[in-house]
């Protein structure tokens, strides 16, 4: 039989108010008593109801996470960030796995809802107008972590994408390179080609190079996509001398695929990653990488939503971060 807050009260000769009042940190309760119920609660191994307190306070004090691929590097370092500033401020979390699919994603939310969370955090590339359309309608805050929604209607937290690709497309550029090739992830997720794309092909008007779509390759993040791009890179009358690649897996694969071939990284091509996750510190040579502070933008996305969650004031619901290249041996 579970143990209820009538027990605890009848065992220790106080109200339900009381024994309420003890286990939610009230201090109006005197030393005496407090001890007496604790104790109480102690013997009879009593655990509060989060879901009736909920029903009572209209707080569950649990945060629903919506993420594409835990197994994923890149979300992981984000969900632990989210993790730990949730432990700081006592919130649960409820994790989903969406794999990217926007019927799922859509019935996550509702299913989250549903378990009448107190707030969303969302990860996922393509944020449609149905998207949008569902996030306005929920009765709860629901903040963006390193996904884009164009029109800034939701709250977010992310790097500037475009300026990112711009800055390791440019320091290509300042070595004199002239050939420089782009491994983007998936065009279908706004990221790649309205920030990432937008940035390579910024850096190479600027310096007065022509934009060729073919050195230009789709990937979809993953390992294999980057042998692949490789092989198509190389297989163009000029490979090009150095490579921007859109993370750190794809990147990976570009390395491999070309040292496989023979072609030393970086005496003959250098490269470039985005994101620097720990996958960069995993090959040799080690990849310059654009440094997305993943853990950061989970952290300050999840203090983002518990400022929303208690209707606190906040002064700028899109937040931007800053970034950086770490230098390593990927690049002269």
């Amino acid at each position: 039989m579970n143990v209820t807050i009538y027990d605890v009260a009848r065992e220790a000769n106080v109200s339900m108010a009381t024994v309420s009042r003890v286990v939610n940190g009230n201090p109006n309760v005197k030393p005496a008593t407090r001890k007496k119920v604790l104790e109480v609660i102690e013997r009879l191994g009593y655990r509060p109801n989060a879901v009736a307190r909920g029903l009572a306070s209209k707080k569950t004090t649990t945060v629903g996470v919506i993420i594409p691929d835990i197994s994923n590097i890149f979300y992981a370092e984000l969900a632990r960030g989210i993790e730990d500033i949730a432990t700081m401020y006592k919130y649960n979390i409820i994790l989903s796995n969406s794999d990217q699919n926007t019927e799922k994603e859509i019935h996550l939310i509702n299913t989250m809802l549903g378990k009448q969370v107190d707030g969303v955090l969302f990860m996922g590339g393509n944020i449609t107008e149905q998207h949008v359309e569902e996030f306005k309608r929920s009765p709860v805050p629901i903040v963006l972590a390193g996904a884009i929604e164009e029109t800034h209607a939701v709250p977010s937290v992310n790097i500037d994408y475009e300026e990112a690709a711009y800055d390791a497309v440019k320091s290509f550029i300042d070595k004199g390179h002239k050939t420089i090739g782009f491994v983007s992830g998936p065009f279908h997720d706004p990221v790649n080609v309205n920030y990432k794309l937008v940035g390579y092909k910024k850096a190479l008007e600027e310096a007065g190079i022509p934009y060729r779509e073919e050195y230009v390759v789709e990937g979809d993040y993953t390992y294999d996509s980057g042998i692949e791009a490789w092989s198509k890179l190389h297989s163009l009358d000029t490979t090009p001398s150095a490579i921007f690649v859109g993370n750190d897996e794809m990147a990976l694969g570009v390395t491999h695929g070309a040292q496989d071939q023979g072609v030393d990284i970086p005496s003959e091509v250098e490269i470039i990653s985005f994101d620097n996750t720990r996958l960069a510190l995993m090959v040799r040579p080690q990849l310059t990488s654009v440094v997305q502070p993943l853990y950061d933008v989970g952290a300050v996305a999840m203090r983002l939503l518990t400022k929303l969650m208690n209707k606190e004031q906040v002064e700028d619901q899109i937040v931007v971060l800053p970034h950086r290249i770490e230098h390593r041996g990927s690049t002269k």
